[in-house]
């Protein structure tokens, strides 16, 4: 009787090239994010903190409720980014605190019913 040699079966492992990071990515998501659902007024974001904050708690522009608008909101807060001036920043801040007291007021309106 003949022994049989094993061999190896082990595959080399292939090594795959590291990626290059770059400081900036160059695909941007967010560029291409389209929306049907509701648009807020041409301009809104550039208006004082009080109106940017009606305007998205209004059932016209957010008809599932303030939440909606809070998400338009920090939304656009990101997509501006570093685009943004300190002042613009700083009136979409007061805009979104604004905004979250009437969110927290239709929950609790919500919750009560």
């Amino acid at each position: 009787m003949a022994t049989a040699t094993k061999k190896s079966t082990k595959k080399a492992a292939k090594k795959t090239p590291a990626k290059k990071k770059s400081s900036r990515s160059t695909h941007r998501w967010v560029a291409k994010v389209d929306t049907v659902s509701t648009y807020p007024e041409e301009g809104l974001f550039t208006k004082d903190a009080k109106t940017i904050a009606d305007h998205l708690a209004s059932k016209k522009v957010s008809p599932k409720g303030p939440a909606s608008g809070m998400r338009m909101l920090t939304y656009f807060i990101n997509r501006g980014g570093k685009g943004l001036s300190k002042t613009r920043l700083a009136e979409l801040e007061k805009a979104k605190k604004l905004l979250h007291g009437k969110v927290v007021a239709a929950r609790e309106k919500k919750a009560v019913a």
